[in-house]
């Protein structure tokens, strides 16, 4: 799951991406209203936690930019102004919930699984897909009841492609969102390639009910078996 951190102040936002990259989200930040507006104009979140007073401009603003293109990301705004006015604009503007400073890290970690359970899985904890089940908060996957093991980014894609089932998700796509910033490091899509190959055969091994089908220069997507 992808998570972007819009937060002015350099020490809460570097521990909130802290924990957040503890518990196995990728995460990317931005500190002010230009960068954090460049980024969703580049990248699609699960889940932005979006403070209201920023360098540049209003974090409502980008709330409401957001809502116009993008419908489904989920939204937390974190913010230290107490005013029932900015609470209720934000949730009418689109937001999903509203957590106030200072908050405890345990709530905010709480309130985005809770979040995403909502907004990707209808409310529940896992995806299952005829003898697959993944499990969003261990992050764990199964077939016919035995664990497979996957390493980090094997497992975002699966997720990636298990939420987007039977479409066809395009390559740029899976690596936008499953490696984010760090996209432009590469210089072809070699590393997708290497990571599909290897979950294919994984979940070939264990006899899966699903499979990843490629379709020639576009991009892939999980079907049943």
């Amino acid at each position: 799951m992808k998570i972007l951190v819009v937060e002015d102040e350099k020490e809460l936002r570097e521990s909130i991406a802290t924990l957040l990259k503890e518990e196995n989200y990728l995460v990317e930040a931005a500190g002010d209203f230009n960068s954090a507006q460049d980024k969703l104009d580049i990248h699609v979140y699960d889940c932005v936690l979006l403070d209201i007073n920023l360098p540049g401009g209003n974090g409502l603003d980008l709330l409401r930019e957001l809502k116009q293109v993008n419908k489904e990301t989920g939204i937390i705004i974190l913010s230290a102004r107490g005013s029932l006015d900015d609470k209720v604009t934000g949730l009418e503007l689109g937001a999903d919930d509203y957590l106030p400073k200072p908050f405890h890290m345990a709530e905010l970690n709480a309130r985005i699984k809770s979040l995403i359970r909502r907004k990707t899985l209808g409310g529940h904890h896992s995806i299952e897909i005829s003898n697959l089940v993944i499990d969003v908060d261990q992050r764990t996957v199964a077939i016919d009841g035995q664990q497979i093991t996957l390493n980090k980014k094997e497992f975002e894609i699966l997720m990636y492609l298990a939420t987007n089932k039977n479409r066809l998700v395009n390559k740029s796509a899976i690596a936008a969102h499953v490696w984010g910033d760090y996209i432009d490091e590469a210089n072809s899509f070699d590393f997708i390639y290497s990571q599909i190959k290897n979950l294919r055969k994984k979940l070939k091994d264990a006899n899966a009910g699903v499979e990843i089908q490629a379709v020639y220069g576009v991009g892939y997507k999980l079907i049943e078996g």
